[in-house]
């Protein structure tokens, strides 16, 4: 229907029932640079936000926007601006946040929080890394610091958290 219209803005919803809305709104932008496509969905997590712009989404709603401020993200659009809804904005500067902390972490430290958060003890984790103790809690200072936290269990959620299993 895209493809026939040719509208110059797509409310697009992520959860659709034939073709998933990030896929939809990756084809529209192939085939039809020109058309816009804002997103007004329920969904306000990290994955998907991040996806539906990868996909070629130019703004993102949420279902509890009001009826006046989806016309005004619309009219916005339109004229290339790219409407976010604050919530969505927050979780996206919170997991750049966090992306930031932990890139700013070294490979080694990472291996150390790594086991950390499989509740191994130092001694363990210096076996395995073929370093002493006394360099597994240097590592662990610097870690605590870095990341704002006082102890290892502290540590072991942040990391539960924030890195990939990965990490």
């Amino acid at each position: 229907m895209v493809l026939r219209e040719k509208p110059d803005v797509v409310l697009m919803d992520l959860s659709m029932p034939n073709l998933d809305g990030v896929e939809a709104t990756a084809r529209i932008a192939a085939r039809l640079p020109e058309c816009k496509v804002l997103v007004l969905t329920s969904f306000s997590d990290q994955r998907r936000i991040t996806e539906a712009f990868a996909a070629g989404a130019n703004g993102y709603l949420l279902k509890h926007t009001e009826p006046d401020q989806i016309v005004a993200a619309i009219r916005s659009i339109h004229i290339g601006e790219s409407p976010l809804d604050p919530k969505a904005a927050s979780v996206m500067l919170n997991a750049r946040r966090l992306h930031t902390v932990a890139d700013d972490l070294s490979s080694r430290q990472l291996e150390v929080l790594g086991f950390v958060r499989e509740g191994m003890p130092n001694r363990i984790i210096a076996d395995k890394l073929g370093i002493t103790e006394r360099t597994v809690k240097a590592h662990l200072t610097r870690i605590f610091t870095h990341i704002g936290v006082s102890d290892r269990t502290q540590a072991a959620v942040w990391a539960t958290r924030n890195l990939t299993s990965t990490s």
